[in-house]
């Protein structure tokens, strides 16, 4: 096997996720308080949080982010767990907009957005034209990372034990589910996660089975940060972090569970026979999915997260 890959495959993923980050951040700055006052204003129903969660989330491009932040606010008593319910569900599917996005072929054209917002930043200080020039050069630098892992990975089709590995994920929805989690952890970004799975599609590397088992697994991964999130929250707070966990652990049972038949309809509804498109799409129909089995549902978790995790009982005097 080249010895380039694996050091041009790390250097790849480490703008990647380095640009989903600093992206995220300009973005959450860019649009923090505002994004704040949109996230009360309009959470008062389920319908109103599920919406906000999408947007907000295709907003910032991070699903992490969007609950962190969500978790900030039941903190701050600007949001109820009830109203956190609704926005996690629709963080979940906001984030396949960037699946989407990395199953299109346009990493070779990341140069453009990099130089238009490198000279936006060099040339207008004025704001906020020098933040739509950082947005720019963060977005063409986290495609720059796809374009580098995606060359980094075309040596692996003559590696043997890459072949191994790869046929025992293919073959064990489980096992990729695992493997999945685990680089989820290591990586802490389930986009990052999602990608590889999908550039390893692109090139004939991987599945689609095996491709979407990695993105079974990085769904439950993604769970730690906003876990994380929680310690020393609020009760309300506890809960929204644990219904996101709940919420993923039930999704990827049933994905595992029927996963041939999911394979099956996901390949229906895929027009494009390209295993990037399928993993993508895949993707975004297991969070679909999800977000519909649970909505009818919210008014239930709600009762059921408050009997888990109760309030604490404010001690009587004497």
């Amino acid at each position: 096997m080249n010895e380039t890959v694996l050091p041009l495959f790390l250097g790849g993923l480490t703008i990647f996720i380095y640009s989903i980050s600093q992206l995220s951040g300009v973005l959450e700055s860019f649009f923090s308080e505002k994004t704040r006052i949109y996230i009360h204003r309009y959470t008062r129903n389920s319908w109103l949080s599920l919406l906000v969660g999408i947007m907000v989330t295709i907003l910032m491009g991070s699903s992490s982010a969007v609950i962190i932040l969500t978790i900030i606010l039941i903190n701050a008593k600007a949001l109820n767990f009830k109203q956190s319910i609704g926005i996690i569900l629709g963080a979940n599917l906001g984030t396949t907009f960037t699946s989407q996005l990395i199953a299109l072929d346009i990493s070779n054209y990341s140069f453009i957005p990099l130089l238009i917002g490198m000279f936006m930043q060099l040339f207008i200080k004025k704001k906020p034209y020098s933040s739509y020039g950082k947005i720019l050069f963060y977005f063409g630098m986290l495609f720059f990372g796809l374009f580098i892992m995606e060359e980094s990975v075309m040596p692996l089709r003559e590696s043997t034990l890459f072949e191994t590995w790869v046929a025992k994920v293919e073959n064990n929805p489980l096992q990729g589910a695992w493997v999945g989690g685990l680089i989820t952890l290591l990586i802490q970004s389930s986009s990052a996660t999602v990608g590889i799975a999908i550039l390893l599609g692109k090139q004939g590397l991987i599945n689609s089975a095996g491709g979407i088992s990695l993105m079974l697994g990085a769904e439950l991964g993604t769970c730690s940060d906003t876990l994380l999130a929680t310690i020393k929250g609020s009760r309300a707070a506890i809960r929204a972090g644990v219904f996101h966990l709940i919420f993923n652990l039930i999704c990827i049972s049933l994905g595992l569970l029927f996963f041939d038949q999911f394979m099956e309809l996901v390949i229906f509804i895929s027009k494009s026979p390209d295993l990037d498109h399928v993993i993508a799409n895949g993707h975004m129909l297991f969070n679909g999915l999800g977000v519909i089995l649970f909505f009818p549902m919210i008014g239930l978790f709600e009762k059921l997260m408050l009997k888990l995790i109760p309030d604490k009982a404010i001690p009587t005097s004497p």
